[in-house]
């Protein structure tokens, strides 16, 4: 009987690269055994074993049942809002510095 090891959902990687960070996609695959003894890490795209037996509904089904409602969350979405709020408090902080500098009499 062919088992279901391990299912892993696609998500996004951060990569530290010399020049910065850059976010990889890992698509979805699932680890099954298959009768043969052969254990495979296969995507709904490559579903054949190599003694010849196709678990491709077993994948879509393993796939279909873990996939979470919403599409994978970007992982630079909390970056970019913590660098917003930056962005806006020195915006603040240069407007009120521009009203101390117009309400100096020369």
């Amino acid at each position: 009987m062919t088992t279901v090891i391990e299912h892993i959902e696609g998500h996004y990687e951060r990569r530290t690269m010399p020049y910065g960070q850059a976010y990889v996609w890992c698509p979805e695959y699932v680890v099954v055994e298959c009768d043969c003894g052969e254990t495979l890490i296969m995507t709904t795209s490559d579903s054949v074993c190599r003694c010849g037996t196709d678990h491709e509904a077993l994948v879509r089904e393993t796939a279909a049942f873990g996939r979470p409602s919403e599409e994978a969350s970007h992982p630079w979405e909390q970056e970019y809002r913590e660098w917003r709020e930056r962005q806006d408090e020195y915006l603040r902080s240069e407007k009120h510095y521009q009203q101390e500098l117009g309400a100096i009499d020369y």
